[in-house]
């Protein structure tokens, strides 16, 4: 199987984007639930990278698919805490000043 799928001619992430539809179809009122939302977290930082794909498969699932409002909020924290911990991290290691 492809890694990609391509929607509208731009490429996203075929992981993330069946965990989406899998998590609406049939099941539920048709939203991310919390348990939706960190089952997506997973996927994105079991690399330790969120590539540029990545975040705009994100972006293509918060618009195209619906929500909780719980799942909605933590996801985006939980992203960018996630996201903010990596850019220090990676200036450690590049022996940048953090301050």
């Amino acid at each position: 199987m492809a890694y990609y799928k391509v929607i509208d001619g731009v490429k996203y992430d075929r992981e993330l984007i069946t965990a989406a539809e899998e998590a609406v179809k049939g099941k539920g009122d048709g939203r991310i639930s919390m348990e939706d939302a960190k089952i997506l977290f997973q996927k994105v930082i079991d690399g330790d990278i969120y590539t540029d794909v990545e975040k705009d498969t994100m972006e293509y699932i918060r618009k195209n698919f619906k929500w909780t409002e719980a799942a909605d909020e933590w996801f985006r924290t939980a992203i960018s805490q996630w996201s903010a911990n990596l850019s220090v991290e990676k200036k450690k290691i590049e022996g940048e000043t953090l301050y």
